[in-house]
């Protein structure tokens, strides 16, 4: 019998690693020998866009920081969810 794997646990993996790896980079920012965790690049909107409707406003933003300790995380949950 085959098992087919579902694309929403690949996608709940990812995000998990991303999650996971984005912690533990910003928990390793102060160990000397670990701080290259830390290490990324921050990208998105500096200041949020507001759409002002008059009797609505919506604010719209979205920064994305990505580590190394996130793409190691990434990795290691594709590695996983192939494992399963």
């Amino acid at each position: 019998m085959k098992r087919t794997k579902n694309a929403w646990a690949l996608t709940l993996m990812i995000l998990c690693g991303v999650v996971l790896g984005g912690f533990i980079g910003t928990l390793t920012e102060g160990v000397s020998w670990l701080s290259w965790l830390g290490y990324g690049q921050t990208f998105g909107f500096s200041s949020p866009l507001v759409l002002d409707l008059g009797v609505l406003a919506i604010t719209f933003a979205l920064t994305i920081k990505i580590t190394i300790a996130s793409i190691i995380g990434v990795v290691i949950a594709i590695l996983i969810y192939r494992l399963l």
